[in-house]
């Protein structure tokens, strides 16, 4: 697992990202994980994803924006309390952002069904592991992500991390910018 990936997966994520002149993916996960996108079809050139397993890095996506932008940050996580291999923690350190241990978990979706809210979605909870290195070292000028060419419904691209951001749309790490109408506890 190159280091994108694998910082993704170890809580590596950076919380408070900023704006720069590099091109990061841009998701929409209204689209990638609402009503008009029943079921992924979009194919990865991760090196270690075979196409026939249905594995892509658009699911280890979703759950990062999931956990960066709709997870409620619960004082006292129901979700965490549920999982019986203490897969997902809640990084206190890191504004309580989730993660889950991918190695631990065994897909049993008990925290999606804990959590109250229902933020954690069930199907961004598989059992095999899912990496996006977001083609960081494959990119170039001339040809775009396998996911972006394979998206039916345009939900992925390419997009200036110095540009101005629509509203609901949001950095998310240092190398994702993700589209999401979701819950704001400074509103709620």
């Amino acid at each position: 697992m190159d280091n994108s990936a694998q910082q993704i997966h170890e809580g590596k994520t950076n919380v408070t990202p900023q704006k720069g002149n590099d091109v990061r993916l841009y998701v929409d996960l209204d689209i990638c994980s609402g009503s008009l996108c029943k079921e992924c079809v979009i194919k990865c050139s991760y090196l270690y994803h075979r196409q026939n397993q249905g594995n892509n890095g658009i699911t280890s996506i979703r759950e990062l924006a999931t956990y960066f932008l709709v997870c409620r940050r619960c004082e006292e996580p129901h979700c965490v309390a549920a999982c019986p291999r203490e897969a997902l923690e809640q990084q206190k350190d890191k504004n309580k952002l989730l993660i889950r241990h991918n190695m631990r978990c065994v897909s049993c979706k008990s925290c999606s069904h804990a959590c109250p809210y229902g933020t954690i979605y069930p199907e961004s909870v598989p059992f095999l592991i899912h990496a996006c290195d977001f083609c960081l070292d494959r990119r170039n000028e001339k040809d775009e992500p396998l996911c972006i060419k394979t998206c039916p419904y345009s939900a992925v691209k390419l997009v200036k991390a110095d540009s101005e951001l629509d509203k609901n749309t949001f950095l998310a790490g240092d190398n994702l910018i993700v589209h999401s109408i979701h819950w704001d506890r400074d509103k709620a």
